[in-house]
């Protein structure tokens, strides 16, 4: 008996490792067709956030009909009407505030960097890194590696406008974009290719789940820290820190650096007490709440995660690594639907 539980163990083992490696070697496959075909992989990555916030009105309303018992058409309606609501109101009540903040932070991003250059130099080591990066023109390519991040096709407001657009339609009809997609498909897979689809949609729906969870997580502790802190334009940290937490592995480290660079304007013990509160924020996120989101997500390689982040980053910048997991989710789906599962069978 117990040598058949060693053996099942060992053969789920070599089963995930194989399906690890295929995903490899599958997503190796789509960089290199989206390399050949990189005009079109930014209409891709709008169309997948349409599709994704798609799934977020429809998330909305079904528990809208759970709770309210609302029939499903006007669960729907009041879901995208009460969400855009929201997202008015925010940038009504707040967004000037944000404006401001946000301007105050490029305003000070210069005298700080300075003003962490001034503090480097008081140390034989700091004085040659800081030496070392002036002579490398480091400062140059980082400016330029940022604007590339954060620029896309089209420019984030025409960009947020398509989503917005693109969710809509889908949220509006998504029965009609489902049938022309299994229209495509041949007879015999048909079946196959709508219970595809179903997958796919809860899947995702699963880490929209996460992913929101997780930003009221991290904004709302980071907001609390930086106001016992006394910190500066909490708002706009807060929802940075909240935003990126999106973005597993670089996330975190990116929304770090512009509240350790306003923390070093008031002094270096500022600084160290931020990067050690937003340390213990993470800490935290990845003990209570990461194995709730956990349950929610496909189990994703860490690798994997991270390749996929890099390769289309290079490729599309912001929006490739925002959707990078969401993409590798669904590439990982689709193969263990369409072949590991199948070769299980045999």
């Amino acid at each position: 008996m117990a040598d058949a539980d060693n053996n099942q163990k060992e053969e789920q083992k070599l089963r995930f490792s194989k399906k690890v490696w295929i995903t490899g070697w599958i997503a190796a496959f789509i960089i290199i067709v989206f390399l050949l075909l990189k005009t079109w992989l930014s209409v891709f990555l709008l169309i997948l956030a349409g599709v994704l916030a798609a799934i977020y009105f429809h998330g909305c309303a079904s528990l809208l009909k759970k709770y309210l018992h609302w029939p499903s058409k006007l669960s729907v309606v009041i879901s995208v009407a009460v969400n855009i609501l929201l997202l008015v109101a925010f940038f009504w009540f707040v967004g000037a505030r944000l404006q401001d903040q946000v301007a105050q932070l490029s305003d000070t991003l210069p005298e700080t960097i300075q003003n962490a250059k001034d503090q480097m130099n008081q140390s034989v080591l700091g004085s040659k890194l800081v030496n070392f990066l002036e002579r490398s023109g480091s400062a140059k390519k980082t400016n330029e590696v940022i604007k590339q991040f954060f620029s896309s096709s089209f420019g984030v407001l025409s960009d947020l406008y398509i989503i917005l657009l693109l969710s809509l339609f889908f949220t509006a009809s998504p029965s009609q974009y489902k049938k022309g997609i299994i229209s495509l498909l041949p007879a015999k897979t048909k079946e196959k290719g709508k219970d595809l689809i179903e997958d796919l949609r809860v899947v995702l729906r699963k880490w929209i789940e996460g992913q929101i969870i997780g930003f009221l997580f991290i904004a709302i502790l980071t907001g609390i820290g930086l106001l016992i802190l006394g910190m500066p334009l909490v708002l706009t940290l807060a929802l940075i820190a909240g935003l990126l937490n999106m973005i597993p592995n670089f996330g975190p480290l990116i929304a770090l650096v512009p509240a350790v660079l306003i923390a070093l304007m008031q002094s270096p013990a500022m600084a160290i007490i931020i990067i050690c509160m937003y340390t213990f924020i993470q800490i935290i996120q990845t003990a209570v709440t990461q194995p709730v989101i956990q349950k929610k997500m496909v189990n994703i390689p860490p690798a994997l995660t991270v390749f996929g982040q890099v390769a289309l980053g290079m490729l599309a910048g912001f929006w490739g690594v925002l959707l990078a997991v969401p993409i590798v989710v669904i590439f990982m789906t689709i193969i263990n639907k369409l072949y590991v599962e199948k070769q299980a069978a045999y």
